[in-house]
């Protein structure tokens, strides 16, 4: 390992945390509908604490490619998350719905802070030889999350109550603030310049020490031609040993305070920061279409995801038992995964990634005949296409993305993601209410359309194109 710091202890605050984040969605659902009595209020709690992620995770990734101690920065991340679940909770049914959900919606902004603030440090924790085996354990901590998150937050619900369940994610996340904050520093012997998101180099204080005065004879000035301006001379005597008096031109005083204050200055480096983690994966091909073939893919999770109640209703004999379905999902991307970190080079990444797009468009498709043997092998099916993908993204990203901002592709990346579930789950809704068949058939196509994404984008030259 390169720093004193466990992996081992890093992948399990990563699993704590995410498995907090993922039992929070249910549990402010169910939350808020036990509390306002609204189902459409409840799922507006959830929409609010997903979508501003494609804010926050910008922000938050420049944040930590400037901070020397990305670990204490992804703490306070990690404590204000927990702290913003604790307020919504306190605010529903107490204070205006449209309050808790700005305090929903500014909880959300430190989303990406659970999903790519923790996956961006590995560089730091593992050796290279070591990344992509870690790389495939980190993305399994998703699977388990997803696992594992959701079941506990309906047990937790149906025996404690709604409100303990949203509790208990708040405690979860907060429980791995001390892996986060024990992350190594950042040990870059270079310093950045405050344009590349750096700071200052400081500036000594206290007296300047004088020039040492050549000795010898002072060479003769040269005189300007033309009449000389009047130079005031000293009346009085000249004491004996000293020079004349040379008249010194005005001083011109400096501005008073700092051209730029502290706060707008980080203001200005935040924005070349963002404008350079925006060109880095524009213009860097192989990150542009892992990113968009992702959140293309994503946005076709969430519109699965909407459809999953009335599957239960229709073909389980349950609305509640379409949530088996992401256990079921969750447990076979958990496999796919462990098949990676085994054998983690036996596929590209680059293929991995339109493949699994492609194995999420067959899911819903499948859905469509609506038997119960073929949902459930359909909901396994979709879990071996999103596991292995999003290991496939972070190989992509880690590969690819410059050092300097690789916090900040990996958070902007993941609010993406977030939001783009969201605005599947949103779109999705309306449709499944009138035709579940139309709403089943708009995923399947989203996410077929994930995999023509990635090949809509140039392969990078030098590299051939995925087989």
């Amino acid at each position: 390992m390169k720093r004193r710091y466990s992996f081992p202890v890093h992948l399990a605050g990563a699993a704590v945390a995410r498995t907090g984040d993922e039992m929070a969605g249910p549990a402010l659902v169910l939350a808020g509908f036990a509390l306002t009595g609204s189902a459409a209020d409840a799922s507006l709690l959830l929409a609010g604490v997903t979508v501003s992620s494609v804010l926050g995770g910008p922000v938050l990734g420049s944040l930590l490619d400037r901070a020397e101690r990305p670990g204490r920065l992804l703490a306070a991340a990690l404590a204000l998350y927990a702290a913003g679940l604790t307020a919504v909770l306190v605010g529903l049914g107490r204070m205006p719905f449209a309050l808790t959900l700005a305090a929903a919606v500014l909880t959300g902004l430190l989303g990406p802070a659970l999903s790519g603030g923790w996956t961006a440090q590995l560089p730091a924790v593992v050796r290279d030889d070591r990344l992509d085996r870690a790389n495939a354990l980190d993305a399994m901590t998703f699977g388990a999350a997803g696992l594992v998150g959701p079941a506990l937050a309906g047990g937790t619900a149906e025996v404690l109550g709604a409100p303990t369940a949203v509790v208990l994610s708040a405690m979860l996340v907060a429980l791995a603030l001390p892996a986060a904050w024990a992350l190594p520093a950042r040990t870059d012997p270079t310093p950045k310049s405050p344009a590349r998101g750096g700071r200052p180099r400081p500036v000594p204080s206290g007296p300047v020490p004088p020039s040492p005065v050549p000795s010898g004879p002072v060479p003769p000035v040269p005189v300007l031609s033309g009449p000389a301006p009047p130079v005031p001379v000293s009346s009085g005597p000249v004491p004996p040993g000293s020079a004349p008096s040379v008249p010194v031109p005005p001083v011109v005083p400096a501005p008073s305070g700092p051209v730029v204050g502290p706060a707008a200055g980080l203001v200005v480096g935040l924005a070349v920061d963002l404008a350079a983690g925006l060109r880095a994966v524009v213009r860097s091909p192989a990150l542009a279409r892992a990113t968009l073939t992702s959140v293309v893919s994503c946005t076709a999770q969430g519109m699965l995801t909407a459809c999953l109640a009335l599957l239960g209703e229709r073909v389980l004999g349950g609305a509640g038992r379409g949530a088996m379905l992401l256990s079921c999902a969750a447990v076979s991307a958990l496999a796919a995964n462990a098949v990676l970190a085994r054998f983690p080079r036996a596929i590209a990444p680059d293929t991995l990634l339109w493949t699994g797009a492609l194995l999420q468009a067959a899911a819903p498709a499948a859905a469509v005949l609506g038997h119960p043997t073929v949902l459930v092998a359909a909901a396994f099916v979709a879990g071996i296409g999103e596991g292995p993908q999003l290991t496939a993204l972070f190989a992509v990203r880690h590969r690819e993305a410059p050092e300097r901002l690789r916090s900040q592709i990996f958070t902007t990346g993941a609010g993406l993601k977030i939001t783009g579930f969201a605005l599947g789950a949103v779109a999705a809704g309306p449709v499944a209410a009138r035709s579940l068949t139309g709403a089943l058939l708009l995923a399947t196509g989203t996410a077929a359309l994930a995999a023509l994404a990635f090949f809509a984008v140039p392969a990078p030259r030098g590299r051939a194109a995925p087989a």
